[in-house]
């Protein structure tokens, strides 16, 4: 396993050179530059913007211009962005905790009811309360993710009251104070709830339909002629084998858990990375832009390794050399 992950990890260089180029050169083609987002072209001298754009080197050769921000951004120097006027690597820390929070609470959200609905499903399949979740989950996988934010903010934030629709805490508590932890809870429930909702769907229904196949298989009647219990059955043999799917979705969790899901934050206005991605396209705040999507192209290729990994450790019939 260990030659395994090096190789991977080798393979990945190439990989991250190409996504670079990638996205040096799709910032490139947007309109305007990173001068653009700090100056007002209409109401400033042309002449100061040229100069300003020599001295920061955007009139250099494109091959010279790109050396430079990939020389940059290994030494760790991801710029400063235009829109806050403080380095990208500190806006990114304040908003990183916000955006695990919300993808690590989405997560639990998302498995605490995909395996409760699913393994209820799959052992009780084409029953009532397995139609009732198996439309449950097409609807959920039909409605657009902004719509269900929008929705959940009309019900429960402005028509019950229960929850608040914007921020990520409440500004007058002290942080550190256990208020402040309370209302950073009580901020992410509800964005947590809609992201979860959303995978849940996908996962429950996987895991159903595997649970439902492996109940057939050679082993389990081997199982259940040998007088095995059947919760033993399902719990120790079934379950086991129809977690390994399930794996092969944690490298789009790793991803969830950076980018807090881009439009969810935007709509409840949470302080996160995904929103920052957006607001950075919108405010041609670039150097902050290329690092987001340079980090989640990375965080892909870690999560998809992640992935293969643990398809040994769940399944010790699958060996990785």
């Amino acid at each position: 396993m260990l030659k395994y992950s090096l190789r991977r990890i080798l393979g990945m260089i190439p990989m991250l050179f190409l996504i670079s180029v990638v996205v040096f050169f799709l910032a490139l083609a947007m309109p305007g530059d990173s001068l653009t987002g700090e100056i007002d072209p209409n109401n400033t001298d042309p002449e100061y913007i040229e100069q300003m754009r020599e001295k920061l080197g955007y009139n250099d050769p494109i091959y010279v211009q790109y050396g430079r921000w990939i020389s940059n951004f290994a030494q760790g120097d991801f710029g400063t962005s235009t829109k806050y006027k403080i380095p990208v690597a500190d806006l990114i820390a304040q908003r990183l905790p916000n955006t695990l929070f919300l993808g690590v609470t989405s997560l639990i959200i998302t498995y605490i009811f995909a395996f409760v609905m699913g393994m209820y499903a799959g052992r009780k399949p084409y029953t009532k309360l397995d139609n009732f979740i198996g439309g449950f989950n097409y609807l959920m996988l039909a409605i657009p993710i902004y719509i269900a934010g929008v929705f959940a903010i009309y019900f429960f934030s402005f028509h019950l009251g229960w929850f608040p629709f914007s921020g990520s805490v409440d500004i007058a508590t002290n942080e550190g104070t256990l208020d402040w932890w309370l209302s950073r809870i009580y901020h992410v429930i509800l964005p947590a709830l809609v992201l979860g909702a959303m995978g849940t769907a996908a996962y429950t229904q996987f895991l159903r339909n595997d649970i439902i196949d492996n109940s057939q298989k050679d082993y389990v009647r081997t199982a259940r002629a040998k007088g095995t219990p059947e919760s033993r059955i399902y719990n120790h043999h079934i379950l086991r084998n129809s977690v390994i799917p399930l794996i092969t979705f944690l490298g789009f969790d790793i991803v969830t858990l950076v980018n807090g899901a881009l439009i969810t934050e935007t709509i409840f206005t949470y302080p996160g990375l995904g929103q920052l991605f957006l607001s950075s396209m919108t405010t041609n705040d670039y150097p902050t832009l290329m690092t987001l999507a340079l980090m989640f192209s990375f965080l892909v290729l870690i999560g998809n390794l992640i992935a293969d990994l643990l398809y040994g450790v769940v399944d010790p019939r699958i060996r990785l050399d």
